[in-house]
């Protein structure tokens, strides 16, 4: 296909447009890169059959269905019950409890995504925290580190690694054998271990998570309910001109009309008769609003209010998720109060606790919120795929019965992907179909599983990547690279395209950077004349390397809001660990996979 100057600038123009898009976040990363995908078909850089391929290609299938048996081996229980032994086995000395959390969550790590060992382990750690009188701010940033380098331990450890394998395997080279990569991983998680319990963890400051910023007496808050007589006087009247609003110790939760939530802003509130009220309240506004009001009910009370229920209310702590429906909305555009029927009592922002105005905060992914309510609407709340459970495992159905069968189809998917290195996508999608057949999961609940953000940012990425290489300009940026370091050897350039891996990993999509640099990496070694192997495998370690900063894995932005951190928190702890693991890469690398 020839190739016009005028589309190598448009490609370089649209290559800079998606970094500059995913490092300031004004659009998801799944979107950019399907956009830019797109735009190179429109200039003619990509042919029809080519996009096409693009959809053909290994890893985002692979991909799929490791999130999927991930989401089996959760809802078999399997996970739950390593997580339970976690309990058994750390005990109350802090030391111990961080070496025990280490090992369980790399060893998890290794065979399943490491996100929802996360999600997983978060409550159970912070309720550990909680018992032992410990600081869990001490244990989340290590409790994200171990589940990125346990990721490293196997080519299915992570959704990264998956990716750099499957362009390497596109692009003719032999593919990656499940447990190729295990010798340099385990070291990885070896030294991160080390560097965390010799006096990493220590490095991490105390800090406060939001359900501390209330005492014991928030648990013996109550909800009480009333309603509004046929002759009250709040009939008519807008809420901030009550009685009811001028009381500092009450707190309207929601208001019923005719069995249905009112979707009205308080402010903008006029009640009618029968309206049907949840007030928040602790025990002494309980004796309070009945001395005051008759709670227990008299029609001609002050407020006008007749009793209908009083029940305690439970408080707990919520991660916004990556898929959750409320992300770029605020409190106040959503009517949470009216909606769900809880209060929202503080936010945790970015290293900020909020406890005022927090309403006008647009949520985003990793927002934790303090919430509180009456048990039912948190359940109801908190099942959703919005909100992730701090303050306790989510309740759900285990399907303990199906766990042999889950077990089998993960041991048929690792044993046959080391045998048969080159089919281990179609040993995936067995391994996941025999799970689906056998129930060990719903398919519902298996295409909710899938990350369908992170397949379309595969293809849109693959895309960009074929588009760099059919304008010539991949070539043309490994040719660049090696004419520079070309005195300094294949050594120095391995290591510095695991550095530049390892520096754009903190700023945008670990699997993004694979999908951009794999098939720069295999241009370089083709300019150099060696081997490929170790500078895809130098893409993929310092791919899912990202340690400095909350943003660039998705399992450090969880614990961010989680333990109450800010931002130079994880600079602190991280950089040490994340030079220290380039180092040592840069020396075996070589070693492990000659050039």
């Amino acid at each position: 296909m020839e190739v016009h100057l005028w589309q190598q600038i448009f490609t370089v123009a649209i290559v800079v447009a998606v970094f500059v898009v995913l490092v300031k976040e004004w659009i998801p990363p799944d979107l950019a890169a399907m956009a830019a995908f797109l735009s190179l078909v429109l200039i003619g850089v990509l042919s029809p059959s080519e996009s096409l391929a693009v959809f053909g290609s290994s890893a985002p299938v692979t991909v799929a269905a490791m999130f999927i048996l991930s989401a089996v081996l959760e809802r078999t229980g399997l996970i739950d019950l390593l997580a339970g032994k976690f309990e058994t086995l750390a005990g109350s000395s802090p030391v111990r409890t961080m070496a025990v959390l280490l090992l369980l969550v790399a060893f998890l790590s290794a065979f399943v995504n490491n996100t929802p060992v996360v999600v997983v382990f978060l409550p159970i750690i912070l309720a550990h925290c909680r018992k032992f009188d410990l600081t869990a701010s001490r244990f989340l940033i290590p409790l994200s580190y171990a589940a990125i380098v346990g990721g490293t331990c196997t080519v299915i450890g992570t959704s990264t690694n998956l990716i750099a394998s499957g362009i390497a395997a596109d692009a003719g080279m032999t593919p990656f054998g499940m447990f190729e990569i295990s010798k340099l991983g385990i070291l990885f998680v070896i030294s991160a271990i080390l560097y965390v319990l010799l006096g990493g963890w220590r490095l991490i400051p105390d800090r406060v998570t939001l359900s501390t910023l209330f005492d014991g007496e928030a648990s013996q808050e109550f909800l009480t309910q009333v309603y509004v007589s046929k002759d009250s006087p709040l009939i008519g009247k807008p809420f901030p001109e009550t009685p009811l609003a001028k009381r500092r110790n009450l707190r309207i939760i929601e208001i019923l009309r005719e069995g249905r939530p009112l979707p009205i802003p308080l402010n903008e509130l006029i009640f009618e008769s029968g309206d049907q009220i949840t007030l928040k309240t602790r025990a002494s506004g309980v004796v309070e609003l009945s001395e005051t009001t008759g709670v227990d009910l008299l029609p001609d009370s002050d407020l006008g209010l007749s009793h209908v229920r009083t029940e305690s209310a439970v408080l707990m702590e919520g991660i916004v998720g990556p898929e959750s429906r409320m992300a770029g909305h605020s409190l106040k555009e959503l009517n949470f109060r009216q909606r769900f029927g809880v209060v929202i009592l503080a936010v945790h922002r970015r290293g900020v606790n909020l406890r005022n105005r927090f309403e006008e905060v647009k949520l985003a992914f990793g927002d934790t919120l303090l919430v509180e309510g009456p048990v039912d609407r948190m359940n109801d709340l908190f099942t959703e795929k919005d909100f992730v459970n701090l303050s306790k495992p989510k309740g759900r159905s285990i399907r303990h019965g199906k766990a042999p069968i889950a077990i089998g189809a993960l041991l048929l998917f690792m044993i046959g992907g080391a045998v048969l290195p080159a089919y281990i996508p179609i040993f995936a999608l067995t391994a996941a179909l025999l799970t689906l057949v056998t129930r060990c999961i719903d398919p519902e609940e298996a295409y909710e599983a899938v990350e369908w953000k992170v397949i379309f940012m595969i293809f849109g990425m693959r895309g960009l990547g074929m588009g760099l290489e059919n304008t010539g300009l991949a070539r043309l940026l490994a040719g660049q690279a090696a004419h520079w370091f070309q005195d300094l050897g294949p050594y120095a350039i391995l290591a510095a395209l695991y550095l530049l891996s390892a520096i754009l990993t903190e700023l945008i999509s670990n699997n993004a950077v694979a999908a951009l640099l794999t098939p720069i990496a295999i241009g370089i070694a083709s300019q150099l004349g060696v081997d490929a192997r170790p500078f895809v495998v130098a893409v993929m370690f310092a791919s899912s390397a990202s340690f400095v900063t909350p943003i660039g894995y998705q399992t450090n932005t969880y614990v961010y809001g989680a333990g109450g951190y800010r931002f130079t928190d994880f600079s602190r702890i991280g950089l040490p660990l994340a030079i220290g693991l380039w180092i040592m890469a840069s020396f075996l690398i070589p070693r492990l996979w000659p050039f």
